[in-house]
């Protein structure tokens, strides 16, 4: 079967496609042949090699969803599930495949109004989504601030704390016109990457303060945003494609410390997978009437990796790439 892997940590043309042998499933495991692949952060984040003193080591073959049809079974597995499609999550890797392994635990079918490519866009961006703004202790009325707003984790936090009752949802993101297209999402006001103010002739001012900030960025300028935060405000950051913050960004905190402010880091690791499933079913069944966006950048082929992380790293991409084998 064909395969991308990582040949050498770095830039996008450390990815490979080459020949592995089609794998079988083990007891617990199913095999799927996917339709869809989804391109997530986490691996621009391993193929760069941030995430290297973590286990990955070089020719791993990343992806951690796939949307498709099991063509195999193994031991312990309901022979049912055999022919059905499926959104699967394939853990931290393995996902860049003709034929991909998954926990017969970690898969769950797809509703016949849910394309495999919108089940990828959605599967899990929409459960760190959601869970990031239940860790943040988000409620209804409260402020919003997604920094990093236009990739798909992005797009479905702006989306769920506008659904959600939230009384602004505040984006940073790099042009007005991805700032025009995520208002038609959800968003009430736009800021530049900084966290500087966009308003210009007919919209408002942005809020002085947030309740909560959803990060996915990371990076050097993370430290600046908790002066964004109003007494009492939660930051929660889910993820750094811009690399760590400054080894010293909690000093940041403690020289704001009577305004109580309060950060902490997310990952849908520790939900448990029963409450996952569930809300993923939940956000499969609304997507497919039409409430919940897929939103999708591009599709290409899956000996096109090498491009789709290209755009990634150029920071091109609203939404989400799917690869198809």
């Amino acid at each position: 079967m064909k395969a991308v892997t990582i040949r050498t940590f770095g830039a996008p043309e450390g990815l490979e496609v080459t020949d592995l042998p089609e794998p079988a499933p083990a007891a617990g495991q199913v095999l799927i042949t996917p339709e869809a692949i989804g391109v997530g952060g986490v691996d621009v984040m391993i193929r760069s090699g941030i995430l290297s003193g973590y286990g990955f080591t070089e020719g791993h073959i990343p992806g951690s969803e796939v949307a498709g049809t099991v063509t195999a079974v193994g031991a312990g597995v309901d022979p049912s599930w055999a022919g059905r499609r499926v959104w699967a999550f394939t853990g931290t890797g393995g996902g860049y495949v003709e034929r991909a392994l998954a926990s017969a635990q970690e898969i769950l079918p797809l509703p016949d109004s849910l394309s495999p490519v919108d089940a990828v866009t959605l599967g899990s961006s929409g459960v760190v989504a959601h869970f990031a703004l239940a860790h943040a202790h988000f409620a209804p009325g409260e402020s919003v601030l997604v920094r990093g707003a236009a990739g798909s984790i992005g797009i479905l936090a702006v989306r769920l704390a506008a659904l959600a009752g939230a009384s602004a949802v505040a984006v940073t993101t790099s042009s007005a016109e991805r700032g025009e297209r995520l208002r038609a999402l959800g968003a009430t006001h736009v800021l530049d990457r900084s966290g500087d103010d966009l308003a210009g002739a007919g919209n408002p001012a942005a809020p002085t303060g947030y309740d909560v900030i959803v990060d996915i960025v990371g990076g050097s300028e993370l430290p600046a945003f908790f002066g964004l935060l109003r007494p009492g405000g939660r930051m929660v950051t889910v993820g750094m494609v811009a690399g760590p913050p400054p080894a010293d960004f909690g000093s940041a905190l403690i020289g704001a410390f009577q305004r109580s402010l309060s950060f902490a880091t997310f990952s849908s690791d520790v939900v448990p997978l029963a409450d996952r499933q569930a809300v993923r079913a939940e956000q499969f069944a609304a997507a497919g009437r039409g409430e919940l966006p897929a939103v999708v950048h591009e599709v290409l082929p899956l000996d096109q990796a090498e491009l789709a992380h290209r755009k990634m790293d150029a920071g091109e991409v609203f939404g989400r790439i799917v690869l198809t084998p």
